[in-house]
């Protein structure tokens, strides 16, 4: 097989970007304004298009992205429970990063409705907005949650999950594809455990709380999910559900690589949570293959070959049984490398 070459993969990219309109749903969050950033100053794109439902984040994110500075930049509020204005907000897009969610598992596990409308009829109204406009590439991004969820946000993700891989029966002949990016937790993130130790440094705690000093989880910079989701586009054929490669950490081990001097107060597992974090599970393992810098897994369709996509795409199949967990990970976060990770978050 040929590798293609850093220099071709970013020519490649340019081609894939130049001249599209592309629109991200939930655009005003942590993910969406760096890829915004990315796609305006890397790329030449006909149109960026960020659809959120608040018009505060909105005007806020405008001032960093005016569309004066950057005439690509549009902005519609619309929240995605709502198809009628996903079909007008869809109007001449040609690619769509799905990225709104409710994502707090405390929240979802005491609002599960309001979860529900917005994870799994949300993404249902994506699907058909995008199939009713005839938009060419969908990724929804996913989350580690969604692998053998045992809470309600985890659950409804896998449905989306599902959804989206599922769509590409629904576009059949026409050229609309679907694909998902399931990652783990955001270093620096609205709502991530970095913030939170950083305020409660900042308010002079004595301790830091942590859950369970066992307990692990996935690490990415918002910069690599942005690149991870930029490759993902470029690779996907449709159905595929594109994994990162990334490392773990126990909560204990970062508690004490951001503050060494404070004490450390077990709080208990909050309801829905995990002890540790799956992202390939041992029953998916049949349909994985390993890259150097990723995971894929295929879907389940009668007409994927997957012999020929191993041929063309230089994938290795996994054990039978493989399983991609973060107590398990062999790529591990030092107390240096996570303040690296933290000052490029």
């Amino acid at each position: 097989m040929i590798q293609i070459m850093p220099h071709k993969r970013v020519l490649r990219e340019l081609v894939l970007f130049s001249g599209k309109s592309i629109l991200i749903t939930g655009g005003t969050g942590s993910f969406g304004k760096k890829m915004v950033h990315k796609l305006v100053t890397k790329y030449t794109p006909k149109r960026v298009i960020v659809l959120s439902r608040d018009e505060l984040k909105q005007f806020e994110m405008s001032q960093i992205f005016s569309d004066k500075e950057y005439p690509c930049m549009r902005y519609f509020l619309g929240d995605v429970r709502d198809l009628e204005r996903l079909k007008q907000a869809f109007k001449g897009v040609d690619y769509v990063i799905h990225a709104a969610a409710q994502k707090q598992v405390p929240a979802a596990e005491y609002n599960p409705f309001e979860c529900i409308k917005t994870n799994i009829m949300g993404a249902e109204n994506v699907i058909n907005a995008s199939l009713y406009n005839g938009v060419k590439k969908v990724i929804a991004l996913s989350t580690d949650k969604a692998a053998n969820p045992i809470n309600l946000y985890g659950a409804t993700k896998l449905c989306s999950d599902k959804a989206f891989v599922a769509a590409n029966h629904l576009s059949g002949a026409e050229e609309t594809r679907f694909s998902i990016v399931r990652y783990g937790n955001v270093v620096g993130s609205r709502g991530s455990v970095v913030p939170f130790f950083r305020k409660c440094l900042a308010e002079g705690r004595t301790s830091l709380p942590v859950t369970d000093e066992r307990m692990t989880r996935f690490w990415i910079t918002l910069d690599q999910g942005v690149d991870f989701v930029v490759d993902s586009f470029s690779r996907m054929i449709g159905g595929e559900v594109f994994i990162p490669k990334i490392p773990s950490m126990k909560i204990l081990d970062m508690a004490k690589a951001m503050a060494p001097e404070l004490a450390i107060e077990n709080v208990g597992i909050r309801p829905g949570e995990k002890l540790h974090e799956v992202m390939i599970p041992e029953d998916e393992a049949r349909n994985a293959l390993e890259f150097d810098t990723h995971y894929v897994l295929q879907p389940a369709f009668q007409w994927w070959d997957s012999e020929a996509f191993v041929e063309k795409s230089g994938g290795k199949s996994v054990p039978d049984n493989f399983s991609y967990s973060s107590d398990t990970n062999s790529e591990w976060l030092s107390s240096d490398q996570l303040h690296t990770l933290i000052s490029m978050s």
